[in-house]
């Protein structure tokens, strides 16, 4: 499958606005339908849908555990697409609309993914609680391991 990547740039405030639509959509492991289900990655893929076209490829099956130990070359198959995909940022450089991916400990596969909000905020679906906006406390800003932007997107403007 190819992706059908948008000749229009990407404003973030629309990102963002459109990532605060998914919220209270219940969480569904494999999911991507919003107000039906979706899991972390579901919300990333509904968004690109909506903004870049056809999802870039297949997706594999994937485990719900999200503490599964890294082992063998698929270890890192959500980190691998996103490098694939989506666009590189420095941690400290991160910016309202951009991905981040997450660790749940040192050592494990990169297994959580979610949208930064304004304000130091998170979009995320979460086990057992679905999408929600939530403070990107120390909790979860300790586990960030890498950064990246929707292709075309522009620099955020407040």
């Amino acid at each position: 499958m190819e992706a059908r990547l948008s000749a229009e740039p990407l404003d973030r405030r629309v990102l963002l606005a459109a990532a605060r639509r998914w919220i209270g959509t219940p969480y569904r492991h494999q999911a991507s339908l919003k107000g039906a289900g979706c899991d972390c990655l579901g919300l990333i893929r509904g968004l690109w849908r909506e903004y870049l076209g056809d999802e870039p490829e297949p997706l594999p099956p994937y485990a719900p555990d999200w503490a599964e130990a890294a082992d063998g070359p698929e270890a890192e198959t959500l980190l691998a697409a996103a490098e694939r995909w989506l666009v590189p940022v420095s941690l400290h450089n991160r910016q309202p609309g951009d991905v981040l991916l997450f660790r749940w400990r040192d050592g494990a596969p990169v297994k959580h993914a979610g949208i930064l909000s304004t304000g130091a905020q998170l979009i995320h679906a979460y086990e057992r609680v679905g999408v929600i906006e939530c403070p990107l406390g120390t909790a979860w800003a300790r586990r960030i391991t890498h950064v990246f932007s929707f292709p075309g997107a522009l620099p955020w403007q407040p």
